[in-house]
């Protein structure tokens, strides 16, 4: 709204310094530092809020390090992640953008989602929380959103062919995320819908999902939309229920997830910057540079929250928050046509899901095998795992943490290893 006022006051009054809003990096830090200051001043209200009603977790004693300690600890506090991203986004980006839209339709959607869970299980004490077939219902209907919005909305283009002529970089690169805004004779291809998405590692790196469907015959491309939205919901539901099982100590979802934020802010300017994606040889996307509004916010939001979640954690997001984070990273992801960087970028996630599959499944197969269920850890997800191994859950933190900036790094650079 910020933006749109600036704008006004630009256009109608030539306000001095009204045009600085035009610029992506000045908004972005705005958005972050903005988020920073709500997540905190927001936060500590909240927290006494969530007391004195006694919305406390109710902790089992699994014979956990310091787990009986986090007894009647606060929860739901995702409801301060979610305030501190779409606040900054509504008063620093431009609404009309249809990837913001997404975005702000994500970040509500699974919200609300993790909000009745939680909302079962600490008033209703209801341990179990929302059936888990509802949730899943929640994630195809925000999937099907999502996806049919991606492939038949006619803003949600990319441009191929794109040539560079003869121009020097200047300062102006890094005012819009389309370039050719501002000058058209810089940049020059053709607007088209398409499917594809980003191969890592690979030179001249794209896939279209349309082509799984070549079998059909000619006109195969107009059914593209039959393998693209189950695999758009399928990412959703991975990686938001990825980020929920990571949400099992102090600071571990969000420290791992601001990672995550920060290399996607970096793949989205350079994605939605013209000059940026000829450089680098990728898709260019236009339009999406103005999602690094909408993730600073959310980096600014987990650190944020990491200043009451950190151990000992004064907070514990919940649901609201930890489906919220996940369905986020992997909409943004979709949105910049980099979802298959998922596996990589959203390692930390990865692990702890397979930990539990093969935890499972493992337990399943030996009981009906052997007639006693056997274990692979001693304890699943793997960062319960390490904690009945005796580390300390503050070191197992910066330790995942450290892993997710590593596999940041790798994410980042294969943006030129090819």
């Amino acid at each position: 709204m910020l933006y749109y006022l600036f704008e006004y006051l630009r256009n109608h009054f030539d306000f001095p310094g009204a045009n600085i809003m035009q610029y992506i990096s000045f908004r972005a830090g705005l958005a972050i530092i903005t988020s920073l200051i709500i997540s905190m001043i927001i936060g500590k209200r909240v927290i006494n809020y969530l007391r004195y009603k006694q919305v406390g977790e109710t902790v089992r004693d699994l014979g956990l390090q310091g787990q009986i300690e986090k007894q009647g600890t606060p929860t739901m506090g995702g409801i301060i992640i979610l305030s501190a991203i779409l606040i900054p986004t509504l008063l620093f980006a431009k609404l009309q953008n249809i990837y913001i839209i997404l975005m702000l339709v994500t970040t509500v959607w699974l919200g609300t989602i993790g909000f009745i869970d939680d909302y079962i299980k600490v008033f209703k004490k209801n341990k179990k929380g929302l059936a888990g077939k509802f949730k899943i219902v929640g994630q195809v209907g925000l999937g099907l959103i999502v996806g049919l919005t991606l492939y038949f909305n006619n803003s949600v283009v990319i441009k191929e062919h794109i040539k560079y002529t003869d121009c020097v970089p200047s300062q102006n690169m890094f005012k819009i995320e389309n370039y050719q805004d501002v000058a058209p004779s810089v940049f020059s291809g053709e607007s088209v819908k398409s499917t594809k998405t980003t191969i890592p590692f690979v030179k001249n790196n794209e896939f279209d999902y349309s082509s799984l469907l070549s079998w059909l015959g000619e006109g195969y491309q107009k059914w593209a939309f039959l393998i693209f939205i189950p695999i758009v919901i399928f990412i959703i539901a991975g990686v938001s229920n990825g980020a929920n099982l990571t949400d099992g100590l102090d600071g571990l979802a969000t420290g791992t997830s601001a990672v995550i934020g920060v290399t996607l802010a970096v793949l989205a300017y350079v994605s939605g910057n013209g000059f940026f994606a000829n450089y680098l040889n990728i898709m260019y996307i236009p339009n999406t540079g103005e999602l690094v509004i909408f993730i600073a916010s959310f980096v600014g939001a987990c650190i944020g929250f990491l200043w009451y979640n950190s151990y000992p954690a004064q907070v514990f997001m919940g649901d609201t928050g930890s489906l919220s984070i996940g369905g986020i990273i992997a909409v943004f992801a979709i949105i910049i046509r980099k979802e298959l960087l998922i596996p990589l970028l959203c390692g930390i996630f990865l692990i702890q899901s397979l930990s539990v599959i093969m935890q499972v499944s493992y337990f399943k197969y030996t009981k009906h095998r052997f007639g006693e269920g056997r274990r692979i850890l001693k304890m699943s997800p793997l960062h319960h795992h390490y904690q009945k191994s005796g580390y300390h859950e503050s070191k197992i933190v910066i330790r995942f943490v450290i892993i997710g900036i590593l596999l940041a790094i790798l994410t980042i650079i294969t943006l030129k290893i090819r």
